[in-house]
């Protein structure tokens, strides 16, 4: 498993590298850690009056002040980091080394809005984001798992993300520990209690009785569930099961997590252009509004 690990010298990318140490003794043999520190180009103007060489060595040094203390916090965990420092923009630099370097996961801190406000993750996550499909797990405001086996949730939504999603956790089983339990999670829309909207108000949807209604949900629930089930069982993997109810799936979902004190929620989610807004699908949007459990987002099949 290949791991990028962003680094600024913040308490978000120490975040980052508190939790691959926190990890180490599980993934030491399966593992290999790229720590990269992107500095910012300086203008022509600078490097006229500076010189090159003077600039390069002062890029040097001040990446060499934030990946020293990382490597030697990964040392001490067991764990061997390899280094690398480029200059460019942060977010688009990440997304390029994360393909140069073919990375399995990208490992990041990042700060967390809460409620509708637009940016739910620091600008440079948000850039991650939307320049590549690497998967990437974010911790949000430096909230690191203690326990060794997690509690995962595996929130599926019937997408071609959901599978994909599921194979990531059983390939790298090694980054969740020796018995981790995942949930499986789905929200069936909650048809006794929808409405329809009208030019007088609103009216309950009409039509069916409450065992019918039940009948339709499990048999929804079932056909999103079945094949990530399957293939997590096969692999040895202990499987909960939540059927959520309700009409919107992330404040859903969020709610399950705090309740069942999850440990990390994977998800899969599209990605939009680095022009528009929202990085996230509106569910994983919704989940990254309203909790702080770190968010593994699942972006290519």
């Amino acid at each position: 498993m290949r791991i990028l690990v962003p680094v600024d010298g913040s308490s978000f990318s120490n975040s980052a590298v508190a939790f691959i140490a926190s990890r180490a003794a599980l993934i030491q043999t399966q593992a290999e850690v790229e720590l990269l520190n992107v500095q910012y180009a300086v203008s022509n103007r600078v490097v006229r009056a500076a010189g090159r060489q003077m600039v390069d060595d002062f890029q040097t040094s001040e990446a060499s002040k934030v990946l020293k203390p990382c490597v030697a916090s990964l040392k001490r965990a067991g764990l061997v980091a390899r280094t690398q420092f480029i200059v460019g923009s942060p977010g688009a630099a990440v997304g390029k080394a994360a393909a140069a370097y073919a990375a399995d996961l990208i490992v990041m801190g990042s700060h967390g809005h809460t409620g509708f406000k637009s940016v739910l993750f620091g600008s440079v996550t948000q850039a991650v984001l939307a320049s590549c499909t690497t998967p990437v797990l974010v911790l949000r405001d430096g909230a690191i798992p203690k326990r060794e086996s997690l509690r995962v949730g595996l929130a599926l939504d019937g997408g071609k993300y959901d599978l994909a999603a599921a194979k990531f956790v059983v390939k790298h089983h090694e980054l969740f520990g020796a018995q981790p339990t995942v949930t499986l999670m789905h929200v069936v829309p909650d048809l006794l209690n929808m409405v329809m909207p009208g030019l007088l108000g609103s009216k309950p949807v009409p039509g069916f009785e409450p065992v019918q209604i039940e009948a339709m949900q499990q048999a929804a629930f079932e056909q999103v569930v079945a094949a990530p089930r399957k293939l997590l069982e096969a692999a040895g993997f202990k499987v909960d099961e939540a059927r959520l109810t309700g009409n919107n799936p992330g404040d859903e979902i969020a709610v399950r997590v705090k309740k069942n004190k999850l440990d990390l929620l994977v998800m899969g989610s599209h990605g939009r252009g680095a022009l528009r807004s929202m990085t996230l699908g509106s569910v994983s949007t919704r989940v990254a509004a309203t909790s702080r459990v770190p968010l593994l987002l699942i972006r290519k099949g």
